[in-house]
């Protein structure tokens, strides 16, 4: 077998075996958040940052639910890096935001992260204050979902098929999983473009 076909024979099972139960829950959280007139806040490192600034842009958009993602603010993401250390990155930016039980933090992670391996401390430590605050916590998730999957209120964990491809189906399926989302009928409240013309056409 390719590789191409093996990568696209691991995606097809991952598809099979993601909990729709779970997706549901999510929308049901952003929903609310949306309901209550509060705030998304989508956080990621590395590719899942990438995915974070994207799906932005498709929560405002499509959902017109206010959301944000602290790492587009490079300047203040670089700043806090560099005089207080990464684990604080987003913690102090929620905390600045005033973060509130209004609110609802997303987060997208290969591995939801771990303070005893120190993996991905800048996403515990802003879990923590979520939960001192009252916020909701979303998550998208790979592996075991980690720390994210133990406090959230509801998560979707892409199942993992092959250790060796955990990353790329997990951030991956990031985007599967939002699309998911804003197009869920319970939440999308605006047509997309393609879409759109294409009704006009019918």
């Amino acid at each position: 077998m390719s590789y191409a076909a093996q990568h696209l024979r691991e995606t097809a099972e991952i598809v099979a075996r993601l909990n729709p139960t779970d997706c549901e829950a999510c929308v049901a959280e952003l929903r609310a958040t949306r309901d209550r007139g509060g705030r998304l806040f989508i956080l990621g490192v590395g590719g899942s940052a990438a995915n974070a600034s994207h799906a932005v842009n498709d929560f405002r958009k499509i959902a017109g639910l206010e959301t944000y993602a602290p790492t587009d603010n490079v300047s203040e993401l670089t700043a806090r890096t560099n005089d207080e250390g990464w684990a604080t990155v987003f913690v102090e930016w929620l905390r600045t935001s005033r973060l509130n039980a209004k609110d609802c933090v997303l987060v997208f992670s290969v591995g939801g992260g771990n303070l005893e391996q120190n993996v991905s401390p800048n996403l515990v430590t802003a879990l923590q204050f979520a939960q001192h605050t009252g916020a909701r916590i979303v998550g998208i998730l790979g592996k075991d979902g980690g720390y994210t999957a133990k406090v959230a209120h509801a998560c979707v964990i892409v199942p993992v098929v092959n250790a060796a491809t955990i990353t790329p189906h997990s951030e991956a399926f990031q985007a599967v999983v939002w699309h998911l989302f804003v197009s869920h009928p319970d939440l999308k409240i605006a047509q997309t473009k393609w879409e759109s013309v294409a009704a006009t056409k019918l």
